[in-house]
């Protein structure tokens, strides 16, 4: 069971060798940029000289980058979380299931906070009771269902929770028990509360129907 690592990238040079490195040797790894001005790409071409150019949009980058993989597994990686170690054991050990169809970690958010904590326990227990897990997880597919599902269509926002919502529909998603951890920037960057009430708002926005497109906007403006 080969497995291929797809990392979209926009300025990731704070990041991405930390992540690279948790990575490893023994899997495919992809870098999907969106037009790095910075380091990114000489950071990445020291692990990988599978880098292509993309559009901008996660969606988008991780798409492309599904279609040079060649694995029989794909591992979506944000630039800025990490894996465990041992995880190609731990996906491997959790795909044994034929019903399990893909899965993630549990999230690990690496600050001291204690509001972070709050954080982790909320999204680890929304993830193993209802499936909901999302891109700062590391989701992992069959390749074969991933393709068959249309992959990420190309959202520009929402790829991870669309995508998860039609795995479900065909087989069965794990939560492996081991941490993915992430950076905090993203909650830093407008505060804690704030940012969660605000992905909680764009989360229910989509489930009463607003596009992905529409939300995108949004959330850029």
């Amino acid at each position: 069971m080969s497995i291929s690592v797809i990392i979209p990238t926009l300025n990731e040079e704070d990041n991405l060798e930390h992540t690279l490195k948790s990575v490893g040797q023994d899997a495919e790894i992809i870098i999907a940029d969106a037009g790095s001005s910075d380091s990114t790409i000489k950071i990445a071409n020291g692990f990988t000289d599978k880098i292509i150019m993309s559009e901008k949009g996660r969606g988008a980058q991780m798409d492309n980058g599904a279609r040079m993989a060649t694995g029989d597994i794909f591992l979506f990686l944000h630039a800025d979380t990490r894996l465990p170690d041992g995880w190609m054991e731990k996906v491997a050990e959790a795909l044994k299931d034929a019903k399990v169809v893909g899965g993630g970690f549990r999230l690990k958010i690496n600050s001291g906070k204690f509001s972070f904590s709050i954080i982790e326990a909320i999204v680890n227990l929304r993830s193993r009771r209802l499936g909901f897990i999302y891109g700062d997880q590391a989701i992992f597919v069959r390749r074969d269902v991933f393709l068959s599902v249309g992959g990420f269509m190309g959202l520009p926002l929402m790829e991870d929770v669309d995508l998860m919502r039609r795995l479900k529909k065909v087989g069965k998603v794990i939560l492996v028990d081991a941490q993915a951890s992430t950076s905090p920037r993203r909650w830093e960057k407008r505060g804690v509360l704030r940012t969660t009430l605000r992905n909680w708002m764009f989360l229910s926005l989509y489930y009463l129907g607003v596009s992905p497109q529409k939300l995108y906007k949004c959330y850029y403006q």
